[in-house]
């Protein structure tokens, strides 16, 4: 059974220096605004869904972003 579709609608969430995140993304998006970026506890997935509208990318291609940002 293939549970990586359904992960990718669970809740998701953001580890470790999101300032620090945040300015690499800037670094490789440059379309990408602080306010794009902006982050409140809870809301991770109004994030998503500006990012995927910003990037022009999938909810599945944002969230393997950002899980590459929260690895380096």
């Amino acid at each position: 059974m293939n549970t990586s579709h359904n992960k990718a609608h669970e809740a998701f969430k953001i580890t470790g220096d999101w300032k620090e995140q945040s300015k690499q993304l800037k670094e490789k998006f440059s379309q990408l605004k602080d306010s794009d970026l902006a982050l409140e506890k809870g809301k991770e997935n109004e994030l998503l869904g500006r990012l995927e509208n910003k990037l022009s990318k999938s909810r599945e291609e944002v969230i393997k972003i950002l899980n590459n940002t929260q690895l380096s």
